[in-house]
């Protein structure tokens, strides 16, 4: 499973929702959606304005949990 750390990074930032999705040209709509962990997918372009944004990498931003060895 596919964790997104969004939440956590824009807090370090302090930055809002708001302000994030003005900065990287995304509706508020659509960050709640990848903040929710409710989207099947990201555009690299999407994940690289927001690397840009937030001044972190990938990595920051997304985590790989294995839900199996969790068992």
């Amino acid at each position: 499973m596919i964790v997104v750390n969004l939440d956590v990074i824009m807090a370090k930032r302090k930055i809002s929702s708001n302000e994030l999705a003005e900065m990287i040209d995304i509706t508020p709509a659509n960050l709640s959606v990848l903040k929710r962990e409710k989207a099947k997918a990201i555009r690299f372009s999407t994940l690289d304005k927001l690397c840009r944004a937030l001044d972190c990498q990938p990595g920051d931003l997304l985590e790989f949990v294995d839900e199996e060895s969790e068992d």
